[in-house]
């Protein structure tokens, strides 16, 4: 019989990739997510009854102790980036690594690999990356030969990052921007998840693996080589301060509160103001895609293979503007 690997989250941006390496290295897999329903599609990623959906929050130490049962290797791919109703960070990012910890030591699970966040940090001003550090030292605690990976801002077709800003660009002359001198350097998601399916097949020696891609860009840089790819250039990318963005953030904050979690914050929070504050890339020196012999993935290859839905023309954008230059 095959190895069984259990994946938390394994329905979400990063984790259905890691799901879909799995598969196709002829591992079972198991994907944990709070709503299997809505995570059927995953069966798709292997043969009949190889990759399977099943009932987990791993803010539940019980349900993480069910859902490990019998695995050889287990990927924590759960993490949040705002606060909503009883999903916070401390229980979302610190314990629910926490329960996944000692649970797959318990267990005798092989092999662990915790998605964590470059800027982790339990000293952090910023709720995110303390609880994002919180959960990497809960991990190291209990399971002291995990695998840590630390992916700067991850990018692919069902991102949240330059998908959301495009549907902006569609309708809207402006596109505001907090932190635009802030430095990334993006990393695309199967190149996670290829770094993910290596550690939980043994390849990747124990550790701290910070991940970015090739280019290191400001987030104006960002907005600019994103707007070129949808065909808006002449969007205007407006620079706004961090204290104007801070001001934002409670106004929105304060919303979400009052309206006790009816109206949720999906514009801007004070937590991540100060997260983009500091510069995202990769540290000097530490391990990354290279160590663990992955060609990172240049933006260029795969920005226009699903941003083009969101250009004046769509999947015909590049005909009307060659038959524009053919004209006479």
């Amino acid at each position: 019989m095959s190895k069984l690997v259990t994946i938390f989250g394994g329905s979400g941006f990063v984790g259905r990739y890691v799901a879909r390496r799995m598969a196709r290295a002829g591992w079972r897999v198991r994907v944990a997510v709070r709503r299997p329903n809505e995570a059927l599609f995953v069966r798709t990623y292997g043969a009949v009854g190889q990759v399977e959906p099943v009932l987990c929050n791993v803010r539940d130490r019980e349900s993480v102790r069910l859902a490990l049962q019998g695995a050889e290797a287990a990927v924590n791919c759960v993490g949040i980036l705002a606060e909503s109703g009883r999903n916070t960070f401390g229980l979302v990012q610190h314990y629910g690594a926490l329960h996944i910890a000692e649970e797959a030591r318990a267990a005798g699970v092989a092999r662990l690999v915790q998605i964590s966040a470059i800027g982790a940090d339990i000293d952090s001003d910023s709720a995110y990356s303390e609880t994002k550090g919180r959960g990497e030292a809960a991990v190291r605690e209990s399971f002291p030969d995990a695998v840590i990976l630390r992916p700067s801002l991850v990018f692919g077709p069902e991102d949240q990052f330059f998908n959301r800003f495009a549907q902006m660009a569609r309708f809207s002359p402006v596109l505001p921007v907090v932190g635009y001198f802030t430095r990334f350097q993006p990393v695309y998601v199967d190149d996670v998840a290829a770094a993910a399916a290596k550690a939980a097949m043994g390849e990747a020696a124990p550790g701290i693996y910070e991940l970015g891609g090739p280019e290191v860009r400001s987030f104006g840089e960002l907005m600019e080589e994103m707007l070129e790819v949808i065909g808006r250039p002449n969007r205007i990318v407006l620079p706004l301060p961090l204290a104007l963005g801070a001001a934002m953030g409670t106004v929105f904050d304060l919303v979400q509160s009052l309206s006790l979690g009816l109206i949720d914050n999906k514009v801007v929070t004070r937590d991540q103001v100060r997260n983009l504050g500091r510069d995202n890339v990769v540290g000097e020196g530490m391990p990354g895609l290279a160590e663990l012999g992955i060609q990172p993935t240049a933006m260029e290859a795969v920005l226009p293979e699903y941003l083009w839905r969101y250009r004046p023309a769509g999947q015909f954008y590049e005909i009307r503007e060659a038959a524009k230059r053919l004209r006479p």
